[in-house]
């Protein structure tokens, strides 16, 4: 029972407090106009969106990005509130509540900070309509490298300081990998961030990472990673929080500074689920995170496709979720979808996660 009160108080504390958060930010992002100047964007190859363009060109100017804020900055308060009540007032209650410990929380939360942070740069240089390609902001490339340097970070820390070196692997139970962990880490971080493009329909990513975190809250719950359960459920508190205002029509968008601290921290849970505590948090995480599967997916192979079929497309837009749009779905019906599907599949993957012998 106090593992349940460990894991829900603070992921109501997270949304309240994302909910009190957003009519100063709210204010803020209007009254400095933090929005795109001009809307539309370019292919991940460099070649023009048209359709897309023509989409969306009246939903991104005038509406603010860096929503993501409400996110991340939610999970941080509501962090620090509950480890001053720990320190201030230590007794029985506030001492099972908090949840910050070396171990299990400190590499999720500075993964989830760091990469929101960087997000932010990216967030402020394409509103101001300077950076690196057509659109402002980071190109892809530094982000990528950034998001590398990131993984290292994590990757060091599980290797060294938590000494994990094995993984689980689908039908095969596990393998250690000995130093070949940090690289492996890296890549599984850099194409879970590269999932982070399936923000750009209202409502669309906080529902999907919503589902997602709140699957691996319960996987972490079953392992007796009670910590680690209450993070994700926090995670989850402030997305329900910036949901409140993002469904239709959103008030703000999530933007990088959202989808890059998310993606992220996702990996690293997926690893802290994994294996070394005799789970399957990273072999289910393809399952769990479906909607991001895909979202990948579709991108690889309209950039194949493109590539070695002169040009060809298999979507008219990628990744998916805006060729859906392209063929007539209104937005609201591709998000709509996407949950359902997000709930489908990560109530697949706990199960799988939870039985221990399916893959």
């Amino acid at each position: 029972m106090l593992d349940v009160v460990k894991v829900f108080v603070p992921t109501a504390i997270a949304f309240f407090v994302g909910i009190l958060m957003t009519p100063a930010l709210t204010h803020f992002l209007y009254k400095h106009k933090m929005w795109k100047k001009k809307s539309g964007k370019v292919a991940m190859d460099g070649s023009a969106t048209p359709i897309f363009n023509s989409l969306h060109k009246d939903r991104e100017v005038g509406t603010p990005k860096m929503g993501g804020i409400i996110i991340w900055g939610s999970v941080l308060l509501t962090v620090i509130i509950i480890w001053l009540l720990s320190e201030f007032f230590p007794n029985s209650i506030t001492g099972k509540l908090n949840f910050l410990h070396r171990n299990t929380t400190w590499l999720p939360l500075f993964t989830l900070i760091a990469g929101s942070l960087i997000g932010l740069i990216d967030d402020f240089y394409e509103v101001m309509g300077t950076g690196d390609h057509i659109a402002g902001g980071l190109s892809l490339k530094k982000r990528l490298f950034i998001v590398f340097l990131i993984s290292l970070v994590g990757a060091w820390w599980f290797y060294t300081k938590l000494g994990v070196s094995i993984v689980s692997v689908p039908f095969d139970g596990s393998v250690d990998i000995g130093i070949w962990f940090i690289p492996i880490f890296s890549l599984v971080m850099l194409a879970v961030y590269s999932s982070g493009v399936i923000d750009g329909i209202d409502g669309l990513a906080g529902g999907v990472f919503a589902v997602i975190f709140s699957a691996y809250g319960v996987i972490s719950f079953y392992q007796q990673q009670i910590d680690i359960s209450a993070f994700c459920f926090v995670i989850v508190g402030g997305l329900l929080a910036f949901l409140w205002f993002n469904i239709p029509p959103a008030r703000f968008y999530m933007s990088e500074t959202g989808s890059m601290g998310l993606t992220l921290t996702l990996a690293v849970v997926a690893f802290l689920t994994d294996a070394h505590v005799e789970g399957k948090g990273l072999a289910v995480l393809p399952v769990v995170a479906f909607p991001l599967t895909i979202t990948v997916l579709s991108n690889v192979i309209q950039v194949t496709s493109k590539k070695f079929r002169h040009g060809k497309k298999v979507f008219l837009i990628a990744p998916i979720h805006h060729h859906f749009e392209a063929i007539g779905w209104p937005a609201y019906k591709v998000t709509m979808r996407y949950w359902v599907i997000s709930i489908i599949f990560a109530l697949i993957g706990v199960i799988i996660a939870l039985s221990g012998n399916l893959i």
